[in-house]
């Protein structure tokens, strides 16, 4: 597949990265020098110099004969253009773009992207994805790390194993046998920063990260045997009044009315326009920094604060003096690569990062086959994937074990017609099974393989 990408910045080196390894044929476009350099130095893509949004650049790149425009830089008039001259000019059959503005996504102009609008495919949203990551965080206050599947019938969660954890030295195979009604499948674990496919044999240790698939009406009782029985959080504080700050508090504002948020913005004149556009948050204007503020916020009492500006180094630290003055729990946002393998390190209890969580959505998009849904975890080392199978697929006949599977691809729930069980080596999987499965990143392609669908099919 032939792929133009848009932008050469995180979220576009790391898509450009991932889809390269896969054997793609991938061409990235930024206007900045410095950052088509660094992608001549580190990918195997051809970097073009220019905007993405002028026919001639794309041209350069590939566009007669591309398969798909993937427009992520950060104007979003530049990634709607991009992707009005690729489908009219060069009729690129998938469109996508990263649309960051909130006015654009308005009910109100629906007709924007309409068929007679601007030609985009798949519209990406960072800022509602981060908040929808953010607020399932908080629906689930022992799990450092979320994702669905199959319109939220099946959560994946990590979830670490601490010194009071119930299940630690116990089998695998064995927490089947104890939990035979809980269709609970451990798929992955990390243990001392490495992320390994889990194996029946495996015993989860003190410290251990294990990801867990499950039922979603089962993931409190799944956290409670690991030793996680926290209540959700009924007073918060957002540190930064950002679009993700004022997207979570208002929807905490629409779904729970019996949770208190307070809300700290820096900035004077964004404090007051969210305070006149939200009803019962408290908006205080200052430094989340400010251990003075913080106190004021009463974070003592507080049983969740969210660290969400723009600033890295500032969420991880607002987070820190948040738990030190009696916060029980945080959560920050990071974008950097830099700090994601430290935040936990700090006491922080979970952290979300956008970029990740806007490459799994534009992956989800890309990917080939009946792929429905892509998860990436642990820094992009593995996905959780979401696939349907259908009658022409591979994976549709023989018995698990028969498969020929690499030894890190890990089948974790089953969806059928509206059943959920956990697979055993003798399933045999039927046309319309929803499958959701982890794979490590170098067996993406096996993956995409198993789920791929004869012409016949059509």
């Amino acid at each position: 597949m032939k792929v133009i990408i848009c932008g050469a910045g995180q979220v576009g080196l790391g898509i450009a990265e991932r889809l390269a390894s896969e054997g793609n044929d991938v061409s990235i476009i930024d206007s900045a020098p410095e950052l088509v350099q660094r992608a001549n130095d580190v990918l195997e893509v051809r970097a073009v110099l220019g905007n993405g949004a002028h026919p001639d650049v794309l041209q350069r790149a590939g566009a007669r004969d591309a398969d798909m425009l993937i427009a992520v830089t950060l104007a979003d008039e530049v990634n709607m253009v991009a992707c009005q001259i690729a489908n009219n000019v060069f009729e690129i059959p998938t469109k996508i773009a990263r649309v960051r503005a909130q006015s654009y996504l308005d009910k109100s102009w629906t007709n924007l992207f309409s068929r007679e609008g601007i030609k985009i495919d798949y519209i990406i949203s960072p800022e509602i994805e981060v908040g929808n990551v953010v607020l399932r965080r908080l629906a689930l206050p022992g799990a450092f790390e979320t994702a669905s599947f199959s319109n939220g019938q099946v959560v994946a969660v990590g979830i670490n194993c601490g010194p009071e954890c119930p299940v630690v030295d116990t089998p695998i195979r064995q927490l089947a046998e104890l939990f035979p009604d809980l269709p609970a499948s451990i798929v992955g674990i990390v243990r001392n920063g490495e992320l390994v496919a889990a194996t029946s044999d495996a015993r989860m240790q003190t410290g251990d990260d294990a990801y867990v698939v499950v039922p979603a009406d089962q993931v409190a009782r799944t956290l409670k045997i690991f030793g996680h029985e926290e209540t959700q959080a009924r007073r918060i504080i957002i540190a930064g009044g950002g679009n993700i700050g004022l997207f979570v508090a208002r929807a905490i504002e629409e779904r729970e009315h019996n949770v208190r948020v307070k809300m700290i913005e820096s900035r004077r004149e964004r404090a007051v326009q969210i305070a006149e556009t939200l009803q019962r948050t408290v908006v205080l204007h200052g430094d989340a920094l400010s251990e003075e503020l913080l106190r004021e916020a009463d974070v003592s009492a507080a049983e969740t604060l969210v660290a969400v500006t723009n600033n890295d180094q500032a969420n991880i630290l607002t987070s820190v003096l948040a738990k030190q003055l009696g916060c029980r729990r945080s959560l920050c946002l990071v974008n950097g690569t830099g700090y994601a393998n430290m935040v936990r390190s700090f006491g922080i209890d979970a952290q979300v990062s956008p970029r990740l969580v806007t490459v799994s959505r534009i992956l989800q998009y890309v990917r080939r086959g009946r792929i429905r849904a892509v998860h990436e975890i642990h820094n992009g080392a593995a996905e959780i994937i979401e696939a349907e199978a259908l009658e022409t697929t591979p994976v549709v006949g023989p018995p698990i074990r028969a498969l020929d599977l690499s030894p890190g691809v890990r089948f974790g729930a089953i969806v059928r017609q509206g059943k959920i069980f956990r697979p055993s080596g003798d399933t045999e999987l039927q046309p319309r099974d929803r499958v959701i499965m982890f794979s490590p990143s170098q067996n993406i392609r096996e993956v995409e393989q198993l789920f791929r669908v004869s012409p016949d099919y059509f």
